[in-house]
C-alpha cells in the first residue's frame, strides 16, 4: 500500500462524504505581517491594535482573507490536488473574528458532483467550514472545482448540482464584528472620509493603482496557506500543461484586488459574506493587476446602528487599467483582460 497521497480524483468523491482535513494551523502575528508584506493591505482595523481596541475589538483581528486562505488551504490535498481549475464560490459567511493565537482547522462536505461532457473531468461541489480549536465556526463557504477523472472510461454518476443562494441575507452578516463605538472611528487614521451613507447603488469606483505579480511572491503566499496544488508550484509538470507554466493561485488575485480596493473603499473594513465569485481567466507572474468595484446594493442590518452593509462586485484585470467600465463586449461577456468577478458584502461604519 502506498504511503503517499496522490489526491482524490473525480470518482473518489461521494455525495454526503465528510472530510476532516489535516494540519490545524495556529495563526500568528508573523502570518499577518507576511500577509501585509505580500499585498500591502491597509485597512485600519486589521492593521492597528489601538484602532481596533478603541472600537470594541479585543485587539486587531486577522485579515478576513488570510482566514479564508488558511481555511481553504487545508482542503487542497483532499479536494483539489488533481484539479484542472477552481471554478467559483458562493454562500460564504465570516462568522467570528480570528485573532493571532487562534488555531484553525477545516471540515468539508461533498454536496454535489457532475461529470463534464468530455468524459475526462467532472465538477465537485463542497461546503467547507473553518473552526477554531474550541469549536467556534469562523467561516463557511461553498466552492466548486473541476477535477480530473482517474479513468476516463468509468461511468458517469447521476448529476447532483446544489441549489446555491444568489446572495447572503444582510441580516446574517454582523456576527464577526462586535458592536462598535462608531464615535471612535477616526476617518483620518482609517484613510477615508467616506462612510456607509456616502455610497450609492450603481456607483462605480476605479481603484486606480496597479500591482505587478512576481513569481516568488505568489509561491510564498501559497506556501503561507499550505496550499499544495501542483498547478501553482510544479513547473516541471505544468510546462506540459495547457498554458506551459504555473498558474497564480486564484486567492492571490482576490487578495491583490481587495488590497487595491482600499483606494476608494478605505472604510470597508470587514468582508462579511461571499455571494459568488469566479476566476474569469488565469493570471501569470509578470502580469499587473488592476481593480474596480461597483456598488450592487446596500442594506441596514437588523439590530446594528453602528455599521451598514455594502454589496460590491469587485472586478480585477491583468495589464489593463479599469478606467473604461464595464470591460464587456457587445454580448455582455467580459473582455479577455478580466481575470476576476467577485460579488461580496462588506461592513462599513455609519
Amino acid at each position: 500500500m502506498s504511503k503517499t497521497n496522490r489526491g482524490n480524483f473525480f470518482e473518489d468523491f461521494e455525495i454526503g462524504q465528510v472530510i476532516r482535513h489535516a494540519t490545524p494551523r495556529t495563526v500568528t502575528g508573523g502570518d499577518q505581517a507576511l500577509y501585509t508584506a505580500l499585498y500591502g493591505s491597509r485597512f485600519a482595523v486589521q492593521s492597528s491594535d489601538a484602532f481596533a481596541r478603541a472600537l470594541g475589538y479585543a485587539h486587531a483581528p486577522v485579515d478576513d482573507l488570510l482566514t479564508f486562505h488558511i481555511v481553504f488551504g487545508k482542503t487542497v490535498p483532499d479536494i483539489s490536488l488533481n484539479a484542472v481549475a477552481n471554478l467559483g464560490y458562493a454562500g460564504g459567511r465570516f462568522l467570528a473574528p480570528v485573532y493571532p493565537g487562534d488555531t484553525l482547522s477545516t471540515v468539508s462536505e461533498v454536496i454535489g458532483k457532475k461529470e463534464n461532457s468530455n468524459g475526462r473531468t467532472g465538477v465537485v461541489y463542497v461546503r467547507s467550514t473553518g473552526y477554531t480549536a474550541n469549536g467556534t465556526e469562523v467561516l463557511d463557504y461553498v466552492r466548486w472545482v473541476m477535477v480530473n477523472k482517474r479513468d476516463p472510461g468509468s461511468p458517469a454518476p447521476d448529476p447532483v448540482v446544489p441549489d446555491l443562494p444568489a446572495a447572503i441575507d444582510p441580516d446574517a452578516l454582523g456576527t464577526a464584528v462586535p458592536l462598535l463605538d462608531s464615535a471612535k472611528w477616526d476617518n483620518d487614521l482609517s484613510g477615508s472620509a467616506f462612510r456607509f451613507g456616502d455610497y450609492a447603488i450603481g456607483e462605480k469606483i476605479d481603484h486606480v493603482d496597479g500591482m505587478t505579480v512576481e513569481e516568488a511572491e505568489h509561491q510564498m503566499a501559497t506556501r503561507l496557506y499550505q496550499n499544495t496544488a501542483k498547478v501553482h508550484f510544479n513547473q516541471h509538470t505544468e510546462s506540459k500543461g495547457r498554458f506551459g507554466k504555473r498558474l497564480i493561485y486564484g486567492g492571490h488575485v482576490i487578495s491583490l484586488a481587495r488590497a487595491l480596493s482600499f483606494n476608494g473603499l478605505g472604510n470597508a473594513f470587514h468582508i462579511s459574506g461571499i455571494n459568488g465569485g469566479r476566476h474569469v481567466a488565469p493570471l501569470f507572474s509578470g502580469d499587473t493587476v488592476y481593480a474596480w468595484s461597483e456598488v450592487l446594493d446596500k442594506s441596514e442590518i437588523e439590530g446594528r446602528m453602528d455599521v451598514g452593509a455594502l454589496r460590491l462586485r469587485l472586478t480585477a484585470t491583468r495589464n489593463r487599467s479599469c478606467q473604461d467600465f464595464p470591460l464587456k463586449d457587445g454580448d455582455g461577456k467580459y473582455l479577455e483582460d478580466v481575470i476576476l468577478d467577485f460579488d461580496y458584502w462588506v461592513l462599513m461604519p455609519k
